[in-house]
């Protein structure tokens, strides 16, 4: 009986580890650079915009 207890923690773990293992990516795979380059781009333009039109 102590061996079937031990076990089911186990069982269940594995099932969630290949339900993980298996996940697809769905959405658009960006590169992570390219995430912060468009962040600075922004603050660029921010910045260029309180300078040319402030209000």
């Amino acid at each position: 009986m102590a061996d079937k207890r031990s076990t089911e923690g186990f069982q269940s773990g594995a099932g969630l580890i290949r339900y993980f293992e298996e996940e697809e990516i769905k959405g658009p795979a960006m590169d992570p650079r390219l995430i912060i380059y468009i962040g600075i781009a922004m603050a660029v333009i921010v910045e260029l915009a309180k300078i040319f039109w402030p209000v």
